[in-house]
């Protein structure tokens, strides 16, 4: 099949994206300015919130990114130009990386009202790639190792990770300012949150039809959570045996959806979801 001029734009556009992504890392990494955990008052640091995973946590966009770049140039290569899941997901897949890097710019504008906004059309623009994703594995049949990892595993883990920094970016602005000693109806509020998340991560199991990688992205967030209240201030016991708790609520529902749970789009290649 020839590659027509709509597949021409969007890989265009696809690596244009992916530019202004990597342009906006390096000014949120503070290789070309501040870092974003310094900017906007210090609300988006590690020890801003509750539910603010400890630093080591970010650590995830690094494979994140990683695997953004080897789809950027998987979408480039003759076999996969005119694919199918190429034209499912390219436009979206560049939106997403404008997002990222609107998000990192509005954040170090100290916009963090704007900044929940921006993050929450990425999590609906990830949760429609994964869909996608989904569906179209099952009208092409199997699909090559490189793909379940470079891109159906990346963009799992993209989706799992910006479902917990969501929470966590609104979180950032409902607080105000950087905690200190917190308060119980703090910790009650932490809490409650906490059980959202939870909440989000069984309906993705449930949605996308167990994605192993979308729950190990929302677990690392969630136990570096944990980490943070117990290490770092502000302190909470309390907090910590909510956020573990969601780590096993999440990891028992997306085996459940994988194993027992109605079967998706997946279940049509004879393979489990990424």
């Amino acid at each position: 099949m020839e590659a027509t001029r709509t597949d021409r734009l969007r890989q265009v556009t696809v690596t244009i994206s992916a530019v202004a992504c990597v342009i906006g890392t390096l000014y949120g990494t503070g290789v070309l300015g501040t870092t974003v955990q310094n900017s906007s008052g210090g609300r988006l640091s590690a020890d801003a919130t509750l539910i603010a995973p400890a630093g080591t946590a970010f650590s995830i966009w690094s494979v994140i990114y990683a695997g953004l770049g080897a789809y950027t140039v998987w979408q480039w290569l003759p076999t996969s130009t005119t694919s199918p899941r190429a034209r499912a997901i390219g436009w979206l897949a560049s939106a997403s990386m404008l997002l990222n890097a609107g998000w990192l710019l509005v954040t170090l504008l100290g916009w963090l009202p704007v900044s929940v906004a921006v993050i929450v059309a990425l999590l609906a623009v990830l949760l429609v790639i994964n869909y996608r994703l989904i569906a179209n594995r099952a009208n092409t049949g199997p699909v090559t190792a490189f793909e379940k990892v470079a891109i159906d595993g990346t963009f799992g883990l993209y989706l799992g990770w910006v479902s917990v920094a969501t929470f966590a970016n609104i979180a950032a602005v409902v607080t105000g300012s950087p905690a200190s000693s917190p308060s119980g109806l703090a910790e009650a509020a932490a809490v409650a949150t906490l059980l959202v998340v939870s909440g989000v991560g069984v309906a993705l199991a449930r949605t996308l039809g167990g994605r192993a990688t979308v729950a190990a992205a929302m677990m690392w967030g969630l136990s570096w959570i944990a980490v943070g209240r117990t290490t770092d201030e502000p302190r909470s016991l309390v907090t910590a045996v909510a956020a573990l708790a969601a780590v096993v609520i999440i990891g028992a529902a997306t085996y459940w959806s994988r194993t027992r749970g109605p079967r998706t789009a997946t279940a049509s290649d004879g393979a489990p979801a990424a």
